[in-house]
């Protein structure tokens, strides 16, 4: 596959299958995603793994946090803007309508929409979690970085099969992550990306997201 139908076909997995995922095809994604290209080459992330077991407990204990009403507390403050500019609340809310009913939702049934956005806490699932650091002292200008590193994850895992989904529910409550992991108290949880085998039996792997029209993204002049 080369890039071009790579970049085109990656989507957002909502629903992986219980198939474990080997600790050496991590790393032989990693090993490839490390070339990103990083400001001044700081190359400024640090990168740990939840895998088998070590998901599930998380999985569990962000159920219980859920189940218990505990707020989230992400280490990367207020990742929401105060107010979306309105062609992006646009498209935000687009999405979530286009969701709902591709699958036969009534958008208006709140615990049914719910109960779709837990399923992002829990990781859809996913046997494994690849968790993006960086140390606190760093700017926004890191995380351009970690972007850059997060896509090229995500780009190579689609050359291995395997589906991913990067969400910053998985980074709510980094304390459980910090402690499950061994992550130093030094570093940022600041983002997760769920990897494993995409369930093709489940409704929503088949949706897709629109995207705008290239003249509505690009102005070149000359």
């Amino acid at each position: 596959m080369n890039i071009i139908d790579t970049m085109k076909s990656r989507f957002t997995c909502r629903a992986f299958t219980s198939e474990p995922i080997d600790n050496e095809t991590i790393l032989s994604i990693v090993e490839a995603a490390r070339w990103a290209p990083s400001w001044g080459n700081t190359q400024p992330w640090e990168i740990f793994v939840a895998n088998g077991e070590s998901t599930d407990r998380l999985r569990k204990a962000y159920s219980e946090r859920l189940s218990n009403g505990v707020p989230v507390n992400p280490d990367i403050t207020r990742p929401l803007p105060k107010d979306w500019p309105p062609a992006l609340k646009e498209r935000s809310e687009k999405l979530m309508h286009d969701l709902a009913e591709f699958l036969g939702l009534d958008r208006n049934g709140r615990n049914v929409m719910r109960d779709l956005m837990v399923r992002n806490f829990l990781f859809f699932d996913a046997p494994a979690v690849i968790f993006l650091c960086m140390d606190r002292s760093l700017t926004p200008w890191s995380l351009f970085d970690l972007g850059a590193v997060s896509q090229s994850i995500m780009l190579i895992a689609c050359e291995y099969g395997l589906g991913t989904a990067v969400a910053v529910q998985f980074a709510s409550y980094p304390d459980l992550v910090r402690q499950e992991l061994g992550i130093p108290e030094n570093l940022s949880v600041c983002i997760g990306i769920a990897i494993g085998k995409i369930d093709t039996t489940s409704p929503q792997n088949a949706f897709r997201a629109t995207r705008r029209a290239v003249n509505e993204v690009v102005r070149i002049k000359g």
